[in-house]
């Protein structure tokens, strides 16, 4: 299974560029930032550097044949690239985005003056020409992002690292903005906090497909024994962990059925994530857990999220965009003694096994309705180091989606408890736990390893403009009217 984030990012590149200055600095940032690119594996759309004068966009005819260019194609370009190797013509540019009408995230860069090359041959006056050209950017309603530094150059380490950060913030934005969701099963009745709109999320063009768990179960009982998937399936999830010595070949064929006849719904209706009814009709009714079936999709980057919670799984997707790697959903579950910042997030058994960061065992997900219905829950104990949370929920009192991030730490701790464990640091966490109490979310986080709440905040607040709220960050300055 592969989704749709391991498609290269493409993005289009713009020189920006004023006539009266030297045009030598124009060639040199193009070949640059092309090079940066190559060397982070995106690609680019850009025109030939004959097509317009010094290869840069300093004109609105030039602005003209660059938006035709773009929107020719405009089914592959994720974002812009936009670099002002001198003071650039801020009409030019910001008529360029107005014409190509991409709706996509924009990256803004001017390059830095040397103080000993300021003479009029040589002078760059990026610097001011920036804040020209984002002045226009207001006027035309266009939101862009920012490089680190106001003026960077565009062959350095730091331009480099800002433009591997905006290819994830553009693959965040896109792949939230089309994302298809798939519902299998229905909401657990005990589980109202699981509740959610489908039409909030469609208004952000997110698209939830829905399926009933009978059928699931139906299709899966008609895998043949011999299947020749079933068989790879089976032996998939034996390499995947270690599994009891009670566990039986039958168990396995079981669990191996209803995985395969998941991953194939899940890839006839073109579904980037997924949640899934995981207690207790499945146990049963077709006799196996879900957990393993979501954790090694997860593991490929297809998240899925149990108790059919479809927020969780659109956090889930959100973090594995940003990051590339597998996330998990858990719960905010248990104090850790008196430690105030510490607590200790679970689940049953459903996180990836690179999330859990060692070879987890697969038992049994729990004793009461009998071991032979409940094989398939991936035990383990998280790993210590940075992680990065994140929570989406629709608020469909105030009409909108709403969700917080931040950015902590698993830890070593112990805590003998089964199933999933992460013991878990989040500084200042009392304030955290009264901003998710006071305004409503979900007892499930979405968490991935790293620290990738950055690239979160800008896709979200920037793009999406979903209200957010980011824990233990500086707010953007704004004004205030008195």
């Amino acid at each position: 299974m592969t989704g749709r984030m391991f498609r290269p990012t493409t993005l289009g590149v713009v020189i920006g560029s004023r006539a009266f200055f030297s045009p030598a600095p124009c060639k040199d940032a193009r070949t640059q930032v092309l090079a940066q690119l190559e060397g982070l594996g995106v690609r680019a759309v850009i025109l030939p550097f004959d097509a317009t004068a010094n290869g840069a966009v300093q004109s609105i005819a030039d602005a003209d044949l660059y938006a035709r260019h773009f929107r020719q194609h405009a089914e592959e370009i994720d974002g812009l690239v936009i670099c002002l190797p001198n003071f650039g013509d801020e009409i030019a540019v910001a008529e360029l985005v107005n014409r190509a009408k991409l709706n996509v995230p924009i990256l803004l860069q001017a390059s830095n003056d040397a103080p000993t090359r300021v003479d009029v041959k040589s002078r760059r006056d990026a610097f001011c020409g920036k804040i020209s050209v984002t002045n226009n950017f207001w006027q035309y309603g266009v939101p862009f992002t920012e490089t680190t530094s106001h003026t960077s150059d565009v062959w350095g380490e730091e331009f480099r690292a800002d433009l591997d950060r905006f290819a994830r913030i553009c693959r965040t934005v896109k792949g939230l903005r089309t994302a298809r969701l798939g519902a299998i099963g229905a909401r657990t009745g005990a589980f109202q906090t699981m509740r959610y709109s489908e039409k909030l999320l469609q208004d952000s063009g997110i698209t939830v497909v829905t399926v009933d768990l009978s059928e699931m179960m139906g299709a899966a009982g008609k895998v043949r024994d011999d299947d020749p998937d079933l068989l790879a399936k089976m032996a998939k999830i034996k390499g995947y962990g270690t599994i009891p010595a009670h566990i039986t070949e039958g168990q396995i064929a079981t669990q191996a059925k209803w995985t395969l006849a998941v991953n194939r719904w899940i890839a006839d209706n073109g579904c980037d994530a997924s949640a899934i009814q995981c207690w207790r009709s499945l146990q049963d009714n077709f006799g196996c857990a879900t957990c393993v079936t979501m954790s090694m999709m997860g593991e490929e980057l297809m998240p899925s999220a149990c108790e059919v919670d479809i927020m969780g799984a659109l956090s889930m997707y959100a973090l594995s965009l940003a990051s590339g790697a597998p996330s998990a959903i858990l719960d905010w579950n248990n104090n850790y003694g008196y430690e105030k910042d510490l607590c200790v997030c679970t689940h049953c058994g459903n996180y990836p096994k690179s999330f859990i960061g060692d070879t987890p065992e697969i038992g049994v997900l729990g004793e009461t309705i009998g071991r032979s219905k409940c094989f398939g829950a991936v035990k383990g104990k998280v790993k210590p180091g940075p992680m990065t949370y994140f929570r989406l929920s629709s608020d469909d009192t105030r009409g909108t989606l709403k969700c917080y991030l931040g950015e902590g730490e698993f830890t070593d701790h112990p805590f003998p408890m089964d199933g999933g464990i992460a013991t878990t640091r989040v500084a200042n966490l009392r304030k955290l736990m009264k901003f998710v109490t006071q305004n409503g979310f979900e007892h499930h986080v979405a968490m991935v390893r790293g620290e990738h709440a950055a690239v979160v905040e800008e896709a979200v607040m920037r793009y999406l403009r979903w209200p957010i709220y980011h824990h233990g960050a500086e707010p953007e300055p704004q004004l205030f009217r008195l």
